[in-house]
């Protein structure tokens, strides 16, 4: 089984991204394992709170991350970027300088607006820091789903048409990415 941890980038408890993850788990390819992982509570980055006792949060955090075999970022785009606490957690499994959580871990970027353009912004902004933190971003298929807001019914199915088969169809391109950087 592989290890995907999956980063949400809204931090609403009803948010359509973390709709959009869910969802993504339950029609991904045989042989991946999801463990969502919170970010939420960690605290801003601070290089003085990194001591021989850092935050609780950034140790759990630190741990799920290194524990996966993967990292699946699912984001909205804000302010034609991604969200601060996706940077932040970036920031918190970079460190401390030399022990990276992040180094080698093969990653995909699904991003969301209830726009047509889908996230085009947070996705390519997001890729950046992941060259630098050593992680190899799957390149092709992209995803950025747009019109987010009229993709589920009431049990968080997805119903517009032909969504479902395009993440489907990336979902097995990540599952393959993964495999062969592992």
């Amino acid at each position: 089984m592989t290890r995907i941890a999956v980063l949400v980038g809204s931090l609403r408890k009803d948010s359509h991204t973390l709709k959009l993850a869910k969802a993504l788990t339950k029609i991904a390819p045989e042989g991946l394992e999801f463990d969502f992982v919170e970010i939420g509570d960690l605290p801003f980055y601070n290089e003085d709170l990194d001591t021989d006792t850092p935050p609780a949060s950034w140790t759990r955090f630190r741990k799920e991350i290194k524990a996966a075999d993967g990292v699946l970022f699912v984001t909205p785009e804000y302010n034609r970027s991604m969200p601060a606490a996706i940077k932040n957690a970036l920031d918190v499994g970079s460190r401390p300088y030399g022990d990276s959580a992040w180094g080698g871990k093969p990653a995909g970027i699904v991003t969301a607006s209830p726009s047509g353009i889908g996230g085009f912004g947070a996705n390519h902004h997001l890729r950046q820091p992941l060259v630098f933190l050593n992680m190899p971003a799957m390149q092709q298929p992209e995803a950025y789903i747009g019109n987010l807001w009229n993709l589920f019914d009431e049990d968080g199915k997805i119903v517009t048409e032909g969504t479902e088969d395009f993440l489907k169809s990336w979902l097995e391109a990540y599952a393959k990415w993964v495999a062969d950087h592992i």
